[in-house]
């Protein structure tokens, strides 16, 4: 019997932390099915844990951005960008190496170095915050700047640029803005980062890009590399921090938990990833040939929209999967995707989030919401999910 499935996909969601009621009909009872999304575009829906993990080991379903199939969640996203493929686009034979080139400056032993200096800047903005105005804004105040300033100072890019490239961010993981619009941002910084690498190399420093120099060969691929790093290696964490900092004051019980023991704070991190999933369809695909999959036949040329923050709240992979427990322990979720693209940046998110939990529950102990947490501007218009703006008071 065919299920009655919705007309078009929706991608927001259905409250701040759950998935669409139309995606847990999708899971019980088509858990593979054929969906049309806003685009317009039609795909397959994943929807289950397993199923997942097991599509992204999968070399017959790609992901490449530049394919003319991959599919798009809205219209206008389908825009010539001039870029060579990044990371996130590759494909074997081409990702292994390029990754491998990459990966040592996010070893764990290399993101524990920069714990001091972390540190020290979530440090400092929490004295900004506190010397400043009440009530504050906490993604302005705190989890848009800490990571930005963090990711600069691992790239090797002037933080002083640091209101350019998050406009141009922003409007790139809008949904709503208008393809002239992206085309012009995605320009731009892509002009800004191949102005700063011809810089490097004639001056280089000790930084990623710098030291990138010597093992890439292709220029515009450095460019392309530069351009995934700086725009997720801060959006990503700063919205994480802001969910995270609310799903804690919502739970004062596990503010206390990791304030009297800080070992909980890394589990804590791994269930707030768990439980947000903000990158939801980062990790889509298209068939590169038929594919015989869960029972049916997806053939090439098709696209695959894996549905992980529904995956995440899978029954079969997590006991009591819509429980926020900080204590669950499990590291197997979807939030930073799975096999050879799995994100780089992981190791860093993660210190980055313990540390400002732990800094700013130690700190700012009676730290509160100011203003309703139903009314919070939630970002449903964003490929990464977050809050535009949490007032916060003390």
């Amino acid at each position: 019997m065919t299920a009655q499935l919705p007309a078009t996909l929706p991608i927001t969601r259905g409250c701040p932390y759950a998935p669409p009621d139309e995606h847990r009909r999708l899971r019980d009872e088509a858990p593979i099915q054929r969906v049309t999304l806003p685009s317009g575009e039609t795909a397959w829906a994943i929807t289950r844990h397993e199923d997942i993990r097991a599509m992204l080991t999968d070399p017959r379903f790609s992901s490449d951005r530049r394919n003319p199939n991959f599919p798009l969640l809205v219209k206008g996203q389908r825009i010539n960008t001039g870029f060579r493929a990044s990371l996130i686009g590759m494909d074997p034979p081409e990702h292994g190496p390029a990754r491998r080139k990459v990966v040592g400056e996010f070893t764990v032993r290399r993101m524990e170095a920069l714990r001091p200096r972390i540190q020290e800047i979530v440090d400092q903005h929490i004295d900004a915050m506190l010397a400043g105005p009440k009530p504050a804004d906490l993604v302005k105040a705190l989890s848009l700047p800490v990571p930005s300033l963090v990711i600069c100072e691992q790239l090797g890019v002037p933080y002083a640029d640091h209101e350019f490239f998050q406009l141009h961010s922003s409007r790139l993981l809008s949904r709503v803005t208008p393809p002239a619009e992206r085309k012009a941002s995605i320009d731009a910084l892509r002009d800004y980062l191949g102005e700063l690498i011809e810089r490097k190399a004639q001056e280089p420093a000790d930084d990623l890009l710098s030291r990138q120099l010597d093992k890439q060969d292709d220029r515009e691929e450095l460019v392309s590399l530069a351009f995934l790093l700086l725009v997720a290696g801060h959006e990503t964490t700063a919205n994480m921090i802001s969910l995270g900092t609310m799903a804690f004051l919502e739970r004062p019980e596990d503010i206390r938990k990791i304030q009297e023991d800080p070992s909980k704070t890394l589990p804590a991190v791994e269930e707030l990833l768990r439980y947000f999933t903000i990158a939801e369809f980062a990790v889509s695909r298209v068939a590169v040939e038929d594919v015989e999959f869960g029972g049916v036949l997806i053939k090439a040329g098709e696209g695959v929209v894996p549905l992980s923050n529904l995956a995440n709240r899978d029954p079969d992979a997590f006991d009591h999967p819509e429980e926020l427990d900080i204590e669950r322990g499990a590291r197997h979720h979807l939030a930073f995707g799975f096999g050879a693209h799995q994100c780089l940046g992981q190791n860093l998110a993660r210190m980055e989030l313990q540390i400002v939990f732990d800094t700013l529950f130690r700190r700012i102990p009676g730290l509160r919401p100011a203003v309703p947490l139903d009314s919070l501007p939630f970002k449903d218009d964003a490929s990464v999910y977050g809050i535009h703006e949490f007032p916060v008071t003390w």
